[in-house]
């Protein structure tokens, strides 16, 4: 039995998590994958908005501005990557001026401090690769990129420590309300808690459904997107955005907190809530796509694609409150982009509700500071040949893309919700993430990943599930 328990591990639920990791309150979070942010929390532009796009008024606004502003701070507590860069919606003829101009208003109206319409000269001087078609730009200097990755599991692993239980490969079925609260059916047993917090993504719906008559649809956006290698990460600066249509804020072009550069996405409704494939004809949209905005760029660069699934609410807005005739069950719905952005204060929000239904008192020894996984990569050279005469691990590369050593990986293996595959290990370290996509390093990971967790080869996995990599094999050959 639980005080509240969370569906879904994603940046949501993790957000919710750690804030309620403040009170003396039972918490545990239920993810039907093997680890944190495995959903649309792992796929997506890595954006941390401004705040401008929002309609004034809306819950999305709100959230997107206070989110913002909490970035900063949030990422020297838990040490997970961010960079308050700025970025540009570029305008390419005066008859949509007006466009831009009515973004600006709307920005200023939510609270977006320091928004200015350029001029071509000023913004190619910016950014030299814009089109030279730029007729104007909108600069947000707040706009900023953030790890996904590293910004889910900080907040995961905090709450962790804070005495949060994750229980992983744990697929909620059914949701029933009891006395005194809700049973949970999951493919691993039943769970009842007094509170239950729905932050399932693109599954939101079908849990709200079960328990209110009043009905949500959360339509799986898909989003499809480039990566390019380091060596094309500073072709632009600063995030750079098309004008926003009817299905979001288009194509974009950004470099990332790890200096690849990101290109995408496209925008299509789709039915399948685990439609994660990429697409021969999204792909092509990218490509025609992205130059539109931003000059020659080196798509022969790629090394990846990938697609994520946005919660697109019927409403086109976020749903955090309680659901009016199921008390007790919180819905965290429809959090597509700007949620990123906004997931340390949909968090908070959360946790307020829940703290003046339940009358939390917090806790005395709540830690709000979190380590991250050391990189020997910032010190001096006479740092790291200290580091790795007392820890050998250190100097021992596995990873050669991105010079990810031995150390690293047994770190994210053994700290708090440690890594229990190859993604796993991936987003922790970014192992695996580099110009031959794992192609070198996967054996040697598996190897480490084995070694630790006291299992055979043929048990790891690259995501959990029944993604094995050595299947058929002789067991007394290895």
């Amino acid at each position: 039995m639980y005080d509240v328990i969370i569906i879904g591990a994603g940046v949501s639920g993790s957000a919710a998590a750690r804030e309620l990791s403040r009170y003396n309150v039972k918490v545990c979070v239920l993810e039907k994958s093997e680890d944190v942010c495995c959903g649309t929390s792992k796929a997506n532009s890595g954006i941390v908005h401004a705040g401008y796009d929002a309609a004034p008024g809306s819950l999305m606004a709100k959230l997107n501005v206070q989110g913002n502003r909490m970035m900063g701070q949030l990422s020297k507590e838990l040490e997970f990557p961010f960079q308050r860069k700025g970025s540009l919606v570029v305008c390419r003829s005066k008859e949509e001026l007006p466009v831009l101009m009515r973004l600006k208003e709307q920005g200023e109206e939510n609270g977006v401090e320091g928004l200015e319409i350029l001029n071509p000269e000023q913004a190619l001087a910016l950014e030299p690769n814009l089109t030279e078609q730029v007729e104007a730009a909108l600069y947000a200097p707040t706009a900023g990129i953030v790890c996904p990755f590293g910004l889910n599991i900080a907040l995961a692993e905090n709450a962790c420590e804070n005495g949060v239980e994750f229980h992983f490969d744990t697929e909620v079925e059914s949701i029933e309300k009891v006395n005194r609260g809700f049973l949970l059916k999951t493919d691993s047993g039943d769970y009842r808690a007094r509170y239950v917090v729905n932050a399932a993504g693109v599954y939101a719906d079908v849990f709200h459904n079960m328990v209110s008559s009043r009905k949500l649809h959360i339509t799986p956006r898909k989003g499809e997107y480039f990566l390019l290698d380091k060596g094309a990460g500073d072709h632009v600066s600063r995030t750079i955005f098309a004008l926003p249509g009817k299905l979001g804020k288009g194509v974009l072009v950004t470099p990332t907190v790890h200096g690849n550069l990101l290109v995408g996405p496209t925008a299509a409704d789709i039915e399948n809530k685990e439609g994660t494939n990429t697409t021969g004809d999204g792909l092509a949209a990218i490509s025609e796509k992205a130059g539109q905005n931003v000059r020659n760029l080196p798509l022969k660069k790629v090394i990846t694609s990938f697609a994520g699934l946005r919660a697109h609410e019927d409403g086109h807005d976020f749903i955090i409150e309680e659901a009016e005739d199921a008390p007790g069950f919180i819905d965290c719905a429809g959090i597509e982009s700007p949620g990123l952005t906004s997931a340390p204060a949909v968090g908070l929000r959360i946790a307020e509700i829940l703290r003046e239904k339940m009358r939390l008192q917090q806790k005395p020894d709540f830690q709000g500071q979190r380590k991250g996984i050391l990189n020997p990569e910032l010190f001096s050279m006479e740092e790291r040949n200290r580091l790795i005469q007392e820890q050998p691990a250190y100097g021992h590369i596995i990873c050669r893309c991105e010079m990810i050593s031995e150390g690293e990986i047994l770190d994210a293996i053994h700290r708090p919700l440690g890594a229990r595959s190859l993604d796993g290990v991936k987003r922790r370290t970014r192992a695996g993430m580099g110009r031959c996509q794992a192609g070198f390093c996967s054996p040697r990971t598996m190897e480490i990943l084995a070694r630790e967790l006291g299992v055979s080869m043929e048990e790891i996995t690259k995501a959990g599930g029944g993604s094995g990599l050595i299947v058929g094999t002789n067991k007394d050959v290895l």
